[in-house]
């Protein structure tokens, strides 16, 4: 028996030593050149040290679709309304989004702290209009504090003319965008709420819930640990996703801005986690290198 307990503990002992040693992977020694990622545009950030740890077309302008969404719940944040306050939806917040779709019902409330939530976790637009139109001096004042917000970040090439991201004229570059989420991500509020799995909003005048669901799947699973997220898509702006993940001990901040599929930058995140993992990312296929090659060809001209 004596002999048995100790092969279990030298076992275990062994397992210990692999997981330390992956956690202390080495990022700086880490081959951009052993890594290749289907979206147009990808930075990748070590976010304790605040190395980049690989970009490509990183400085490229192009439309960044609900991206967008985390600037807006940092100018809400920053004003420091109430989030108990209860803000009414209108057929002006519809006209916001172009009259796009909703499921939440015209003329009803929510507090600004619930659509805060259901506008980073499930990208709600009319949550993201009505934020605006709640603000102190409107929505014209909403936007303006926004392009002050991206100034003071030294987002320099990055624009925005509505808060829920629907407009192809809000545009940035994953560079700047890697300068926003590392501004978001000391915002607990931001980190909470992008990252629910499923959420229930309770609406009153009437009463009534609606279920939403985190866009980003691997917030709703349990194999990635993430700790901040958004997700976007435009037909003109592609699949994007920027978050905040701990792999094997190290917080990274990862932006994949135009991918051909809507799995894309979740396969795009995998690539990244491999490479830092094992050193190399795997292939892409022959679709995504020919998407890129025609996007980047437009976002050039």
């Amino acid at each position: 028996m004596g002999r048995v307990l100790l092969l279990v503990l030298a076992f275990i002992g062994s397992c210990n030593a692999a997981v330390a040693a992956t956690n202390t992977t080495d990022v700086t020694k880490l081959d951009p050149n052993k890594i290749e990622t289907a979206s147009v545009s990808t930075y990748v950030t070590d976010l304790k040290s605040g190395k980049t740890l690989f970009q490509k077309n990183a400085d490229i302008v192009m439309p960044i679709a609900s991206i967008t969404k985390i600037m807006t719940a940092m100018v809400v944040l920053d004003a420091e309304l109430s989030l108990k306050e209860k803000i009414t939806f209108d057929k002006t917040d519809k006209e916001r989004i172009y009259n796009g779709y909703s499921r939440i019902r015209m003329e009803s409330q929510l507090s600004r702290g619930e659509a805060i939530h259901i506008a980073l976790m499930s990208s709600e637009n009319l949550a993201s209009a009505a934020l605006a139109d709640n603000y102190p001096g409107g929505y014209t004042a909403f936007v303006e504090a926004m392009n002050a917000k991206a100034k003071s970040l030294r987002m320099d090439d990055t624009h925005f003319v509505d808060s829920s991201g629907l407009s192809p004229n809000n545009v940035s570059t994953a560079a700047d965008i890697t300068k926003m989420v590392k501004a978001a991500y000391k915002y607990p509020k931001i980190r909470q709420y992008s990252t629910t799995p499923v959420h229930t909003a309770y609406f009153k005048k009437p009463r009534y819930k609606l279920g939403y669901t985190n866009t980003n799947a691997l917030a709703r699973g349990k194999k990635w640990n993430v700790e901040l997220s958004k997700t976007g898509y435009l037909d003109i702006a592609g699949y994007c996703l920027t978050m905040v993940t701990n792999i094997d001990g190290k917080k990274l901040l990862m932006v994949m801005l135009d991918a051909y599929g809507k799995l894309t930058p979740i396969g795009d995140a995998g690539r990244i986690k491999k490479w830092i993992q094992t050193g190399k990312s795997g292939n892409i296929s022959d679709t995504a290198e020919h998407y890129q090659r025609t996007k980047l060809a437009e976002l050039t001209k």
